[in-house]
């Protein structure tokens, strides 16, 4: 069976070192990073090399419910690409210069539990938080 990718993307004012910044900082990540209110991102780690490894703790805000988000960065291309798996999965992170903007392309490995649409807007959602953030700050 062939593994099928999910692509989602934004587009956020400001220059690609703004937007690599934000993506790649931990105090930044847990500003961002949860798809919904009701979740949030309290701990982030990063170790921003190839080979290196990230973790994003995500918790429901009741406390329900919790896992860590971790994985290993393949290749690293500053400003511009960051590939990594995560499990038996993969993703890539592209940082495209847009004008006066920048384009963030996710594409990432679907999983078997939840519906292609039900990862496309998790994973949207959580972009549109990282747009408002590095929009704001």
């Amino acid at each position: 069976m062939s593994i099928q990718e999910i692509t989602v993307e934004t587009r956020v004012a400001g220059p690609v070192e703004k937007a690599w910044r934000a993506y790649t900082t931990p105090e930044d990540i847990k500003q961002w990073n949860a798809a919904s209110e009701d979740w949030h991102c309290p701990e982030a780690t990063v170790d921003l090399r190839e080979g290196g490894t990230f973790m994003s703790r995500m918790e429901a805000r009741d406390g329900s419910m919790g896992f860590d988000f971790t994985g290993t960065y393949k290749t690293m291309k500053i400003h511009e690409l960051i590939e990594y798996t995560f499990g038996d999965r993969a993703g890539r992170v592209e940082f495209i210069p847009d004008g006066d903007g920048t384009r963030l392309r996710v594409i990432f490995d679907a999983e078997t539990e939840s519906t292609i649409e039900e990862q496309r807007d998790g994973w949207q959602s959580i972009l549109d938080n990282f747009k408002r953030h590095v929009e704001a700050n």
